[in-house]
């Protein structure tokens, strides 16, 4: 056997592709210790990459949210799915073309970055149609655009994201509305976004690096994503999943690492701690001391090998995570 990696994950890796919506801020508030923690992976080398799925902002416009938040951020440390989309617009009409947009800013201003002329009307002449997340879109924009896709022109989307978190729970995404011009057209999209490749390449080739470790909240669009191309990945308990999903997850789709917030960067690859779990009778147990995020490695080792060999999840009713569970 090998002998366990006793490196913190901020120096195992190089770059940390991180989500944001659930992550590093959930809507305007950002997730406790989030900040600090990340102040202390760039201390230790680690590069970051905030990656996002939501393209109804510019890489600016986030950058500043960070930086309200107390994150350390620019531009240039920003990817997001609508830079991903307008590249593959690029790839497939000329430069200076007219491309509709289904969105908001952000998909606005990748256009323009890519040599593109993004319009909302039907006065011009558009060649392609790109959609994405944009809360105050228009339905006119919606009902025409729908109908550009229906005539047959290229549509690219940047995520198919079903939900995107808010500080009331969960609220229907851009995927929703992708689901809707897709029926009504009879057509699917080009995806750009999380867990499709695009993104994650576009996130390399902007901001660079060769260990990424992709850091994410949501299995279906982090974690499925990081698997899709070949990385290692951290999934967080500070959004959408929770203790029931991760008892649940099949083996082709779980994440390299677990951890309760952003501070798991902080800790060794492999943990270690003093908690010991087990299921008895169909019931997740867990006994010892020890920091949280040994508390969820421990859990997700036993749910896991448990899961595998009944094919049954373990219940994990009454769990409170870093305590003992009799």
């Amino acid at each position: 056997m090998s002998e366990p990696d006793r490196r913190p994950l901020c120096e195992a890796y190089d770059t940390a592709v991180l989500d944001l919506d659930g992550v590093v801020y959930i809507g305007e508030r950002a997730v406790a210790g989030a900040a600090a923690a990340l102040e202390g992976a760039v201390a230790s080398g680690m590069h970051l990459a905030f990656v996002t799925n939501n393209a109804s902002r510019s890489p600016e416009d986030v950058a500043a949210h960070l930086r309200e938040l107390g994150v350390a951020a620019e531009p240039a440390d920003v990817v997001t799915s609508a830079q991903a989309a307008a590249g593959l617009v690029a790839q497939q009409v000329p430069s200076g073309a007219e491309v509709y947009v289904i969105g908001g800013p952000g998909l606005e201003t990748a256009l323009r970055e890519r040599g593109l002329v993004p319009v909302t009307d039907l006065t011009g002449s558009p060649v392609a149609v790109v959609q994405g997340f944009g809360p105050q879109v228009p339905w006119r924009q919606v009902i025409d655009g729908a109908i550009l896709v229906r005539e047959g022109l290229p549509w690219v989307a940047s995520n198919t994201d079903l939900t995107v978190p808010t500080e009331r729970g969960p609220g229907p995404g851009n995927g929703a509305l992708v689901a809707l011009v897709a029926e009504f057209s009879g057509r699917t999209p080009l995806v750009a976004g999380k867990p499709r490749p695009p993104l994650f390449e576009e996130t390399l080739a902007r901001v660079g690096g060769t260990r990424p470790l992709v850091v994410g909240d949501r299995l279906d669009t982090d974690i499925d994503g990081a698997i899709a191309v070949g990385w290692d990945s951290l999934l967080v308990m500070t959004g959408v999943t929770t203790l029931a999903d991760l008892a649940r997850i099949e083996v082709s789709r779980r994440p390299t690492y677990v951890g309760a917030d952003l501070s798991r960067l902080a800790h060794p690859a492999t943990p270690v701690d003093g908690w010991t779990a087990a299921v008895v009778d169909g019931r997740l147990r867990v006994q010892g001391a020890g920091d949280v995020h040994g508390w969820w490695s421990a859990v997700a080792r036993t749910t896991w090998a448990h899961l595998d060999e009944t094919g049954r999840p373990a219940s994990t009713d009454g769990a409170v995570p870093g305590s003992v569970v009799a």
